[in-house]
């Protein structure tokens, strides 16, 4: 162990594996790396379903790796392996259960990031953590009975239930059609098409509309959520009320502006400030993967960052 790291990296997504690996690569060997969940690449985990297809070029977006890691298309479990395999194969610390709540620049010029009950020093420090760590939740209340009712993911869902699907990006697509298939399901999205869902998503979700497989509930917005005896009763705004046994939310996520602003980042738009080498407004503070993107989600552009900032650091070590 070290008193002060030479990288410690906030966040064990593709872009925080890419950073250490490619640190790694560059003759780093102090790194550390940080995940408050219970293992690396926990969005993946947790909001993906089974078999998901992970493409290189996400989005239809076309993105040539600069670095040594050699992603490829494949599925859920299929890249958990792969990241798996290249964390095993360099020597990177992972460490998880582990939340920073804050980074603070000393006078020295050394990063201290304060956890619960301790703290780390580095000399560098990269922020990957991803926006749906943090997801986007519904402006109305949501009563305090019926709190279990509501999910962001799968988790929890069972069979022969009458659930809502709320959002009309790639993964509310794919948890209606995925649910679709045990339990009486619809979808709500405020606007008339799901033209933001990738190709095989919108003929997914189109086929299973079709099918009555699937309830569409379009153009129309929810402004309350109530306890129906014990059930979620969905208050729309153009038609009437309807009683739901779950509500899941796949409305994405948002930018960590508290953490960044308490660790001294300047944003704007809601994204950190940062130069060609994705490093912020503080000399020696990187930010890399989903929070520098407009909408996120792609991995290729994720090892993209990692490789450019390992080869900074490695520049000014």
């Amino acid at each position: 162990m070290y008193d002060i790291h030479e990288l410690v990296i906030v966040g064990a997504g593709p872009a925080g594996i890419a950073t250490a690996v490619e640190s790694y690569l560059q003759g780093i060997r102090d790194i550390v790396l940080l995940e408050k969940d219970t293992n690396h690449n926990s969005t993946i985990r947790k909001y993906y379903k089974e078999n998901k297809r992970v493409d290189v070029d996400w989005r239809g977006q076309k993105i040539e790796l600069d670095g040594h890691i050699y992603f490829v298309d494949g599925t859920k479990e299929s890249t958990l392996d792969f990241f798996d395999k290249i964390l095993e194969n360099h020597s990177v610390e992972l460490q998880t259960h582990v939340e920073v709540q804050s980074i603070q620049k000393q006078e020295d010029g050394i990063f201290e990031l304060f956890m619960t009950g301790k703290s780390l020093k580095a000399k560098n420090v990269v922020v990957t953590i991803g926006r749906m760590g943090k997801p986007n939740k519904p402006t109305y209340k949501i009563p305090p009975s019926i709190r279990k009712k509501i999910g962001y993911t799968l988790d929890g869902c069972g069979e022969g239930e009458k659930i809502l699907v709320v959002g009309g990006g790639d993964s509310a697509v794919e948890y209606a059609v995925d649910l679709s298939e045990k339990n009486e399901v619809s979808i709500c999205y405020r606007r008339e098409t799901f033209r933001r869902a990738n190709p095989t998503n919108q003929t997914n979700i189109a086929n299973a509309i079709v099918n009555k497989k699937v309830t569409p509930i379009l153009g129309i917005n929810i402004t309350a959520l109530e306890d129906n005896e014990g059930k979620v009763k969905v208050v729309f705004t153009e038609i009437q009320a309807q009683t739901f046994d779950r509500v899941i939310y796949a409305i994405g996520g948002t930018t960590p502006s508290t953490f960044l602003a308490s660790s001294g980042i300047k944003e704007d738009n809601g994204k950190p400030v940062h130069n060609e080498y994705y490093e912020t407004n503080i000399k020696g503070l990187f930010v890399a993967g989903d929070i520098t993107q407009e909408s996120g989600g792609s991995i290729a552009l994720g090892l993209n960052h990692g490789y450019a900032i390992a080869c900074h650091i490695k520049k000014d070590v």
